[in-house]
């Protein structure tokens, strides 16, 4: 069993010429899920880590688990109007038009260091505006954490242009 087989493949969602990677089929599995988290503590166990933050939604599961397991605090980076306190957010541009990632004020307080973690790292452009805010809020982005990279789209590119370590337990090539 490895985790990248526990992953489940779904062409053409959300539109034709997709091929949508599920990781509903790895959470189900309690060894595969398991392992999952067990490998990303093995990796991050006696690094300087404050806080893990977690893109929405998926990266809430990986990310609190894994900041459970670490020992420190998780921080919900979430859709534009999500979260009921003040926030700071993030514009950020999509394909087609554009969005706002938030996170409450005083999520992570300056100087401390961030795990950031989501599910997969395709183009990156969340993960990017998830480092920007981060950083206008005064963390610092230890690293980018991912399940699964698909290295052809560019995200991975993307944020070790930011100057970001980026790791993913998978990848998916050409696709």
């Amino acid at each position: 069993m490895t985790i990248k087989s526990l992953i489940r493949t779904i062409p053409h969602y959300p539109k034709h010429g997709i091929m949508f990677r599920d990781i509903t089929t790895l959470l189900k599995d309690p060894v595969g899920f398991r392992v999952t988290i067990n490998e990303l503590v093995q990796r991050y166990a006696g690094m300087e880590i404050d806080k893990v933050a977690g893109i929405e939604s998926r990266g809430f599961i990986i990310g609190a688990a894994l900041a459970y397991q670490l020992g420190v605090g998780f921080v919900p980076i979430r859709k534009k109007g999500k979260l009921p306190a003040e926030t700071i957010g993030h514009d950020y541009e999509l394909e087609y038009g554009a969005d706002r990632i938030e996170m409450h004020v005083d999520a992570i307080a300056k100087g401390e260091r961030v795990l950031l973690v989501d599910d997969l790292i395709a183009t990156g452009g969340t993960a990017e505006a998830a480092v920007k805010l981060i950083e206008k809020i005064g963390g610092k982005v230890t690293e980018c954490c991912f399940v699964i990279d698909l290295p052809d789209i560019g995200g991975h590119k993307r944020l070790e242009k930011l100057k970001q370590k980026v790791f993913a337990l998978c990848a998916f090539e050409g696709e």
